[in-house]
């Protein structure tokens, strides 16, 4: 009776280890199922689950190789942009507003002249309106003048005169000849080297038509250089009128004869210039 206890105690271990179901439990679900009809579920081997494993993790990293490939072709796309496709608003920035407009031109508004302005306007107007026409009436005369055929003087005919200018005082003399001056003893260029004087002592001669016709010896004294100029000139007037008495009214209408005793007034006592006097100080 012992021994058949211990067979029993020894036969237990062995049936679980061989995969047996043991305890009530796993035989009821064993049974249970083949009596549903129900197939099971095979498994897979060991080696066959892990193959598939390997492949789905290798499937993963190149998805995500694809999906970074895909990330940096469009970040270099977007720097190989040329300048030109720049979007609207950096355009828009670039080109200023208007440049292409041409520019408007605004008068500005007339406003009506009051009395005072009209009458200065009107005799700004006439005096520029007689300015020009004492110029066109000379430049049409001269012409007329210098045509004139001078008289006729003899070979001993000396004609003379004074003439004076400020505190300038020149005597003239006027003789048959070729065109010569001869003022101080010294040629007219050497005695006025300006132009302006040079021509200043010639207007009577010119005027006249007397420039090629007559020598004039002169001697002045007294002023400055531009008032011995203008002293010759009204001396060879007064000297032309001698000889051809006609000459007059040409000569006066351009002021020739007249006598211009314009001079610097003279500094008096106590003051600094002619009329200027030293500042008042009251105390």
């Amino acid at each position: 009776m012992i021994d058949d206890e211990t067979q029993k105690d020894e036969t237990t271990p062995e049936q679980d280890e061989a995969g047996q179901p043991a305890g009530p439990d796993a035989g009821e679900d064993s049974s249970s199922s083949q009596a549903a009809g129900e197939e099971p579920t095979p498994t897979p081997p060991a080696g066959e689950a892990d193959e598939s494993g390997d492949e789905a993790v290798q499937a993963e990293p190149e998805a995500v190789e694809e999906s970074g490939g895909e990330k940096a072709e469009e970040s270099e796309a977007e720097v190989a942009k040329p300048a030109a496709e720049k979007p609207e608003t950096e355009k828009k920035k670039d080109v200023i507003p208007g440049a292409d407009l041409e520019p408007i031109a605004v008068e500005p508004e007339e406003r009506p002249l009051s009395a005072e302005e009209q009458a200065r306007v009107e005799a700004e107007e006439e005096e520029r309106a007689q300015r020009e026409a004492a110029l066109v009436g000379e430049a049409e005369e001269e012409p007329q003048a210098a045509s004139r055929s001078p008289a006729k003087m003899e070979g001993d005919a000396r004609f003379l005169a004074t003439g004076k200018r400020k505190t300038s005082i020149a005597r003239v003399t006027v003789l048959p000849g070729s065109g010569k001056i001869e003022i101080n003893q010294r040629a007219l260029e050497e005695f006025f080297p300006r132009p302006l004087h040079q021509t200043t002592v010639r207007q009577p001669l010119a005027t006249t038509g007397y420039e090629k016709s007559v020598d004039v010896r002169v001697r002045v004294h007294g002023g400055g250089i531009g008032g011995q100029a203008g002293a010759v000139r009204h001396g060879i007037a007064r000297a032309l009128t001698k000889v051809d008495p006609e000459l007059r009214g040409e000569l006066k209408r351009r002021g020739f004869l007249t006598r211009d005793a314009r001079a610097k007034e003279r500094r008096k006592a106590g003051l600094k210039k002619a009329r200027k006097r030293p500042q008042f100080s009251k105390r």
